[in-house]
């Protein structure tokens, strides 16, 4: 499959995503090929470990390729996308729970999807130029493939503020939140990868990882944890527009162009996860808004709007943050019964 090349090199399997024309945006089909090779590679006496990568500078991967959800959505064929999305999700706890180390370089651009690719494995390297993000409330989803189990990890609120305004990380700031764990600069990636590809040990990324720059949240973290703790998204905002202040103007800003349900819900999500032990768990809750989102959240629009149309004037169905209900969000995030999301066979 172009899009994606997998091999065997020596000690390690690797994955590379290989559509930098899309920053590597996931396929349906490259979900298939990762959860097929890990799945041959679990038990295979020759691979010590495995390793993510991608082609190209800008991005590792900036989600998955909606364009067929799009237009399957839009003729009224939901299940496409409920397919695509449970499958993906069971990508995800696979990386997640691999029994040997799982090794992703996340250059450019890691955001939506890829975070579900490269930020559960056990060593996730950054470098000075990558940027981690959720930014899934702009086209009217909420933080998925697991990225609420680790925003509801990260220290304080950021969680909160990280989810609903999409912040784009800096490397420091990846690890500090706990998407990434070791800062080495691009330069020196093809000799680890050598190194680990020939002796298959994952010591080699701690001998090769160096200080991590400055940059930790830690000139906003009073504010965030100030106003990213109330109740709901409606004190949120309400805050944010008292406090006046140069951080809130900007989370306003950030905010005024996402879907204010999706932003109810991921508040809620990250919440609803800090008591949870399981990536599973935070899968099958993300299911329950995902599976329901093509026909009764902004999802449709919000593509329309930034990546169809490309017009940035998204008709969402609330006009602002104060307009959720709870029991919207609720509904939303309620279980689905027969169509929960499973793990048989993972």
């Amino acid at each position: 499959m172009k899009d994606i090349r997998i091999r065997i090199d020596g000690r390690a399997g690797i994955i590379t995503l290989n559509r930098p024309q899309t920053l590597n945006a996931l396929t349906y089909p490259m979900c298939h090929a990762i959860t097929g090779a890990l799945n041959e590679w679990r038990t295979a006496s020759g691979i010590d470990l495995v390793i993510f990568d991608a082609v190209g500078d800008r991005a590792f991967c900036v989600g998955g390729d909606i364009a067929d959800m799009y237009r399957c959505g839009k003729a009224g064929d939901f299940a496409y996308g409920q397919n695509f999305w449970r499958d993906e999700y069971r990508m995800n706890a696979a990386i997640h729970e691999f029994t040997k180390p799982v090794v992703s370089f996340l250059q450019g651009y890691t955001m939506g999807g890829g975070v579900g690719i490269g930020c559960h494995g056990s060593h996730r390297i950054v470098g000075p130029g990558s940027r981690i993000a959720m930014p899934e409330c702009s086209i009217g989803l909420v933080p998925d493939v697991g990225g609420s189990y680790i925003l509801a990890r990260a220290p304080g609120r950021l969680g909160e503020f990280l989810a609903v305004t999409g912040h784009r990380m800096g490397p420091a700031e990846a690890i500090f939140t706990g998407f990434a764990d070791h800062y080495i600069e691009e330069t020196n990636w093809c000799d680890l990868k050598r190194d680990l590809c020939r002796s298959g040990n994952q010591e080699a990324i701690a001998e090769a990882a160096q200080p991590v720059p400055e940059g930790d949240f830690s000139g906003c973290r009073a504010q965030v944890d100030t106003l990213f703790s109330l109740e709901n998204l409606t004190e949120i905002d309400a805050a944010l527009r008292q406090s006046g202040t140069g951080f809130a103007v900007d989370c306003r800003k950030r905010m005024e162009m996402n879907s204010p349900l999706s932003m109810a819900c991921a508040v809620a999500l990250v919440r609803m996860q800090r008591n949870s032990t399981s990536l599973r768990d935070a899968l099958s809750l993300e299911y329950r808004f995902v599976y329901r989102s093509l026909q009764h959240s902004d999802f449709l629009e919000g593509i329309r709007a930034r990546i169809v149309d490309k017009d940035n004037r998204a008709a969402w169905r609330h006009s602002d943050p104060g307009a959720v209900t709870a029991a919207e969000v609720s509904q939303m995030l309620a279980p689905l019964g027969s169509n929960e999301l499973t793990w048989d066979g993972v």
